[in-house]
């Protein structure tokens, strides 16, 4: 076995097993920090597939903006830190989903043809991706960010709403 196919059982291990975590732990802030393992491996097997610009990005977007924005949605909001009862049957139940899941993915890949296409691999990662995103994809590069700026306005008016709200049942109770 090679050092590459070490490091990807080593890197595969983790995303699975943080995403198990991530499921399974109770308490949220655990759970976010299983996310954040799980971002981080999903890196690694990118820059195993050399595509060391998608790996930046998604050790920069996912594994720390998306976190610390959920932690930061965890700390200012209001949520009861009780263990919700869960019925045996819905463990079963998952557990025969993912069989079944695993089953019919290994069913679809054994019959794909894998014949290797030419192509210009690894040959100026970042300027490719550059030139599609300005050229072909700017419309809906564009609608990203203006879909980001609403979503940032909603979450402010949001706040706002609740620090008023808040601030109104404070004077009820004087």
């Amino acid at each position: 076995m090679s050092g590459e196919v070490i490091a990807f059982l080593i890197l595969s291990l983790i995303t699975i097993s943080g995403a198990v975590f991530m499921l399974n732990l109770r308490k949220v802030v655990h759970m976010v920090v299983a996310l954040a393992f799980t971002f981080i491996s999903i890196a690694g097997l990118f820059v195993l597939l050399e595509a060391e610009f998608i790996a930046a990005a998604q050790v920069l977007i996912y594994a720390g903006a998306v976190t610390i924005i959920m932690l930061f949605g965890i700390m200012l909001t209001r949520h009861d830190d009780h263990d919700e009862t869960r019925r045996p049957a819905h463990k079963w139940l998952a557990g025969l989903a993912v069989a079944v899941f695993f089953v019919l993915a290994m069913a679809v890949i054994n019959t794909m043809d894998w014949v290797p296409a030419d192509a210009h691999l690894f040959e100026n990662n970042t300027e490719q991706i550059g030139i599609q995103l300005f050229a072909k994809y700017v419309i809906p590069f564009e609608l990203t960010s203006i879909v980001l700026l609403v979503a940032l306005v909603g979450a402010v008016i949001l706040a706002r709403n609740d620090e008023q709200s808040a601030g109104k049942e404070g004077e009820r109770y004087e």
